[in-house]
């Protein structure tokens, strides 16, 4: 004989729906948390995440098993974003060159290569991971092909260029997020000019670095 299963009532899903809600946002505070600790410091320890993030060690555990884990699940939203900018820039309806020049904006904004820049090497990639490399690079090639084939791009910027472009700007920082975010701008037009495939200038954005900014650069932390 089965027993019955016990009507569920409003106080009793309240609770459940509580806990679910404070897990997501543990979760996001730990990736977002895990982002900001291992680009600056690959070798930091998960404990350091947890910090930042502002939860228990065994709250980041029961989501998270290993540092392992976590990196692997920080750069597979990572690859999941730049498939997102892909995909984005091929439904639209921009003309070839647009929709070159949007797709890598959106990257570079993304900020997804310093995760490759600073974190490739230091875990081994999950299969879920090989797949979505597979889709990045057939998106990516799409874009590509068609900027080509329209005379948009210089016919010898090749497909593995990109991840280079992409990390050069990633190299690119200033005191800030929107300061940083106006110079890989100002650096990424130039760019675009050299990889037009016919003569074509655009207006920089944003002023050039200062002298302070430049050297501000070298001033040790702490």
């Amino acid at each position: 004989m089965t027993t019955p299963t016990p009507p569920r009532t409003a106080p009793r899903t309240g609770p459940l729906s509580g806990r679910k809600a404070q897990a997501n946002r543990n979760d996001e505070a730990i990736l977002r948390a895990a982002r900001e600790v291992f680009v600056a410091d690959p070798s930091a320890p998960i404990s350091a995440v947890a910090k930042a993030a502002g939860v228990g060690i065994s709250a980041l555990y029961r989501r998270y098993e290993s540092k392992e884990v976590l990196l692997q699940t920080l750069c597979a939203d990572g690859l999941a974003t730049y498939i997102e900018c892909a995909e984005a820039a091929l439904a639209s309806d921009a003309p070839p060159w647009e929709t070159f020049t949007d797709f890598v904006r959106a990257v570079i904004d993304a900020d997804v290569h310093a995760l490759t820049v600073n974190l490739a090497g230091t875990f081994t990639p999950t299969e879920e991971m090989f797949g979505q490399s597979v889709r990045a690079v057939e998106l990516a090639d799409a874009i590509l092909k068609q900027a080509h084939e329209a005379g948009a791009v210089r016919p010898d910027f090749a497909l593995t260029d990109i991840a280079m472009l992409l990390e050069q700007l990633t190299a690119v920082t200033g005191p800030g997020p929107e300061r940083t975010r106006e110079l890989r701008h100002r650096y990424l037009a130039l760019h675009f000019d050299a990889l037009r495939a016919h003569t074509a200038h655009s207006g920089l954005p944003g002023p050039p670095p200062s002298e302070e900014e430049l050297g501000a650069r070298w001033i040790p932390k702490g």
